[in-house]
C-alpha cells in the first residue's frame, strides 16, 4: 500500500505524520500578534528571532494575538516533541504537550511562508501567507541527529551555530560535536593548557605544509550550548579515548605508553598506532577532561569513541601487560573494555550515559548506548544484548561520501556513493527485527567527517539535501514515507535552502527561487 502523500500545497519536510489543505490563507502583517500560554514564552521568542530579518515583523504579546502558542499537558498523545497546528484564514493555532514541541512546530510555520521569510535580510512589500491547513505531527524516534566533526577541521564556533539552525529547520534534534582527535583538540580542559596550545594545532596535512589550527574557549560552547537548547537541539559532546587520542599525547607524552616519547599531531588520517595508556594517571586525566565536559554540556549523554583502538602498544608494553596480568585479564588487549568499563562508571556515577562506537555489537558494556557504524546487524547484536542503540551504518549515513558520480562532485572521503535514495530507503529499525529489538532503536544519524573538507560551503554541500532525506527516515513513521513524494517535496524545499545560504542548493534539488544575500 502506497504511503500518503503530504496535502498538496504544503511540501514540507520531514513529511508530518498527518496534514490536510485548508481553502484560504492567513496573512501576517504589522498588526499580528501572538498570544502566548504558559510554557510558550520560548517557542514565543524563536518565532519572533527568526521572522523579523525577512519580515520586519515585531509579533508583540497581546491577549487577544490571533497566533495562539499554547503548552497543554493534556495533549499527551503527541510526546514530547509533537504538536498540532490548525491555520486558519482569521487565526493560527499551536499547541504541545510539552514546550520542545512548539519549537517544531515554530519551524513548520518557517515552512509554510514563502521561502524569501527565511533570508537574513529585509524583505520590502512582500506578503507574508500561510496557506490554511491541519497539522499532526509526531516523531518516530527520539534521537534525530547529525555529527559535526571540527577535529579534523575546525570550524569557529560562528558556524556550528548555523549547523544548529539548520539541523533545527528539519527536526533534527542532536548535534554530536566531534572534538578530539589524532589530528586535533578544540576543547579547552583546567590545568592542561597544552592540550589547546600544542593539541590544538598541527603543522601540516598530508604534506600540504599548512599549519592548521583552532579551539574553542569555555564560553564559547556554554553559549553553543544554550543557543541550541533555544532551538530545541542538544548538543552532544565526543571526546575520543582510548584510541584517536595523537592529540592529547603531542600536549602530553606521559599520558601515553612510553611518556619518553614525544609526538606531534598527527598529520594523516586512518587510524593512528599511538594510543592512551591504562595507568592511573590517564584515567585521572580522562576523568578530569570528562568532569569538564559534564561542567559544560548539560546533555544526558557523553560520546567517549571507543573505537579504532589498536592495541600494539599495550601488547608490547611491559607495564601494560602486567596491569592485564593484575587485572585477571586473559591478554592486553582486553584492557580496551576494562578502560571503557571505567570511563562508564564514572559517568554513570554523575547522572550520565555513555556513548560510544561499537564496530561488532559487543565491544561495549552493557552501560553504553552504542553507536552502529560499520553494519546494521552490529546494532542488531547491540539490542539483542539490551543496549540502546543509535544506527548510524555507513553505507547510508556518512554524508562525507559522495553523493554521485558525477564529475562536478567535489572531493568526498574516498569509497562507494551515497546517494540520496541510499539514505532515504535506509531502515534504521528493519521490520525483520523481532519487537523487542527494534524497540531498543532509539534513532539514527548523520555524519559529516572532515578529513576531505574543510570549508562550511563543502560540509552543506555533502549534507544537503541528503540530511533532508535522514531528518525525515528519522521523524517519519515507516509506512509514511514514500521517495517520489519525498522528492516532489525536496523541489520547493530547494528554494529554502538557498533561501537559508546553502548554496547550489536548486542544483541539486532542481528548484529555483530567493537566495540569500
Amino acid at each position: 500500500m502506497p504511503a500518503p502523500r503530504t496535502a498538496p500545497g504544503l511540501n514540507l519536510v520531514p513529511r508530518p505524520t498527518q496534514s490536510a489543505r485548508i481553502q484560504g490563507e492567513f496573512v501576517l502583517d504589522p498588526t499580528t500578534a501572538l498570544r502566548i500560554g504558559p510554557g510558550a514564552e520560548r517557542a514565543a521568542a524563536l518565532l519572533r528571532k527568526l521572522l523579523a530579518p525577512a519580515t520586519g515583523l515585531s509579533l508583540p504579546a497581546a491577549a487577544d494575538g490571533r497566533i495562539v502558542l499554547a503548552v497543554e499537558p493534556a495533549l499527551s498523545g503527541l510526546g514530547d516533541e509533537g504538536y498540532g497546528l490548525t491555520v486558519g484564514t482569521d487565526a493560527v493555532m499551536l499547541r504541545a504537550a510539552r514546550p520542545e514541541g512548539l519549537l517544531r512546530g515554530v519551524q513548520t510555520l518557517r515552512q509554510l511562508l514563502p521561502p524569501e521569510a527565511l533570508l537574513s535580510v529585509p524583505v520590502p512589500g512582500l506578503r507574508w501567507a500561510l496557506p490554511c491547513a491541519q497539522i499532526t505531527d509526531t516523531p518516530r524516534f527520539r534521537w534525530r541527529g547529525a555529527m559535526l566533526d571540527v577535529a579534523r577541521h575546525f570550524q569557529p564556533i560562528s558556524y556550528v551555530r548555523r549547523f544548529v539552525d539548520l539541523l533545527a529547520f528539519h527536526k533534527l534534534n542532536v548535534l554530536h560535536l566531534h572534538l578530539t582527535d589524532d589530528q586535533g583538540w578544540r576543547l579547552p580542559v583546567p590545568g592542561y593548557p597544552r592540550l589547546t596550545e600544542v593539541g590544538g594545532v598541527r603543522a601540516e596535512t598530508l604534506g600540504d605544509g599548512v599549519p592548521h589550527g583552532g579551539s574553542y574557549t569555555r564560553e564559547e560552547l556554554v553559549s553553543l550550548v544554550e543557543y541550541a537548547a533555544d532551538r530545541g537541539v542538544t548538543v552532544v559532546p565526543e571526546v575520543e579515548m582510548p584510541g584517536h587520542a595523537r592529540a592529547a599525547l603531542a600536549a602530553y607524552p606521559e599520558l601515553g605508553n612510553d611518556p619518553e616519547r614525544q609526538l606531534d599531531v598527527w598529520t594523516r588520517w586512518g587510524v593512528c598506532e599511538t594510543v592512551f595508556g591504562v595507568h592511573d594517571e590517564t584515567l585521572d586525566f580522562c576523568r578530569a577532561v570528562l568532569a569538564e565536559v559534564m561542567d559544560i554540556f548539560p546533555s544526558r549523554y557523553i560520546h567517549v569513541g571507543g573505537d579504532e583502538c589498536p592495541v600494539r602498544e599495550w601488547e608490547e608494553a611491559p607495564y601494560a601487560r602486567e596491569r592485564a596480568a593484575e587485572l585477571g585479564l586473559a591478554e592486553p588487549a582486553a584492557l580496551h573494555g576494562w578502560f571503557m568499563d571505567r570511563i562508564a562508571e564514572f559517568l554513570l556515577a554523575h547522572g550520565r550515559r555513555p556513548v560510544g562506537w561499537t564496530t561488532d555489537g559487543k565491544d561495549l558494556g552493557p552501560e553504553y548506548t552504542a553507536v552502529s557504524w560499520i553494519d546494521a546487524d552490529h546494532g542488531l547484536v547491540s539490542a539483542r544484548s539490551g543496549q540502546d542503540v543509535i544506527m548510524a551504518p555507513h553505507r547510508a549515513t556518512y554524508l562525507d561520501y559522495a553523493q554521485s558520480d558525477a564529475a562536478s562532485e567535489p572531493p568526498g572521503q574516498p569509497g562507494n556513493v551515497v546517494s540520496l535514495r541510499d539514505v532515504y530507503d535506509f531502515e534504521p529499525a528493519p521490520e525483520e527485527w523481532e519487537p523487542a529489538a527494534q524497540e531498543r532503536v532509539i534513532g539514527t544519524q548523520g555524519q559529516l567527517w572532515s578529513e576531505y573538507w574543510s570549508t562550511p560551503d563543502h560540509c552543506e554541500h555533502l549534507a544537503f539535501p541528503r540530511l533532508c532525506a535522514l531528518a525525515e527516515v528519522a521523524w517519519a513513521a515507516r509506512g509514511q514515507r514514500e521517495f517520489t513524494d519525498f522528492a516532489r517535496r525536496l523541489v520547493p524545499h530547494g528554494d529554502r535552502l538557498e533561501a537559508l545560504g546553502v548554496r547550489d542548493a536548486r542544483s541539486r534539488t532542481g528548484t529555483a527561487g530567493p537566495a540569500a544575500e
